[in-house]
């Protein structure tokens, strides 16, 4: 009976460990993207607002390090500024659509980043991957980033 009752906690334990993991993830992988990026976009409107969308997955750890940040250091100027939306690109076999319709921004790695108007023209767009290593720029190194983002718009 204990080594039961031992095998059901270990299980709940372990239960709960994933519902908490899952919940720390930045992605929703079964989102609608496109109707994501569509309420963005009026939400923005309304705000007078820019949209950022990000692309990432939450296998990424980047993503997940720049999604911390965004909501750190940087979360007073991404919120005051945009309207985030972030895109699931899974093992770059979702939403790629979406990913060449903003002039593919993940052909040099994720995470990355676009930056629309309220009436859906790229302002900004990451390039060349000046995202896909956001472990190593650190809070400080992504709020530089998107302070001068800012400030280009």
């Amino acid at each position: 009976m204990k080594k039961l009752l031992g095998l059901l906690i270990a299980a709940l334990a372990a239960l709960f460990m994933s519902h908490a993991m899952a919940a720390d993830l930045p992605y929703d992988e079964s989102a609608d993207a496109h109707a994501g990026i569509s309420h963005a976009l009026a939400d923005a409107q309304s705000a007078h607002k820019e949209v950022l969308l990000v692309f990432g997955a939450n296998w990424c750890k980047d993503c997940r390090e720049l999604d911390k940040a965004l909501h750190g250091k940087s979360a007073p100027l991404i919120d005051g500024k945009f309207v985030v939306i972030k895109v699931d690109v899974g093992n770059f076999d979702k939403n790629l659509d979406i990913a060449e319709t903003y002039g593919n921004p993940i052909k040099k790695g994720i995470p990355a980043a676009v930056v629309l108007t309220a009436d859906n023209k790229i302002l900004y767009s990451t390039k060349g991957g000046e995202l896909a290593d956001a472990r190593s720029m650190g809070e400080n190194g992504i709020y530089d980033f998107f302070s001068k983002v800012v400030d280009k718009n």
